[in-house]
């Protein structure tokens, strides 16, 4: 039995966005992760507007639909990570990019790169708490202004909060 893990070859197509992105942003890219046919990108929170314009203009890339974002809430090391899917309609192909911030951070908004993260971005803010700096409306979507706390939190009671 072999106990090393295999090492997973990229598909050409994917090496060509981590190529591309590379190439540009040298000291962005933090991880790079290709499983199950999907290719995720950490980057540094601060290339997070720079690298989401190249995605979307470069022509050999064309990223020029956001899917959705997400939160991932890590209650023990207080950081969350958050989770943009993108996806090209001129190649068909999808990437996966994160940026990791601290509990109490904020990360940028990406609504000038792509109108739509507009309402994906105050979902996350509403159900998380992660706050979009630079949104040009940020505010809960799903639930009352008056609610306390954020549902999709690790830390979140269960059963609600008690009044």
């Amino acid at each position: 039995m072999n106990n090393e893990k295999e090492k997973i070859e990229i598909p050409e197509n994917f090496e060509k966005i981590i190529h591309k992105i590379s190439e540009f942003f040298s000291t962005a890219i933090i991880e790079k992760k290709f499983d199950r046919g999907e290719l995720t990108l950490t980057i540094k929170p601060e290339f997070l507007i720079p690298v989401a314009e190249f995605l979307k203009q470069e022509p050999e890339l064309k990223f020029d639909f956001l899917s959705d974002i997400c939160a991932v809430h890590f209650p023990k090391e207080k950081k969350f990570e958050i989770v943009y899917n993108l996806y090209s309609i001129t190649f068909h192909h999808r990437l996966r990019l994160k940026v990791k911030i601290n509990e109490g951070e904020s990360v940028t908004s990406l609504t000038r790169v792509w109108s739509g993260a507009n309402w994906l971005e105050r979902e996350v803010y509403d159900m998380s708490g992660v706050v979009f700096d630079g949104h040009p409306d940020l505010k809960r979507i799903l639930l009352s202004e008056d609610w306390k706390g954020h549902p999709l939190r690790k830390d979140y009671p269960l059963s609600g909060e008690e009044e």
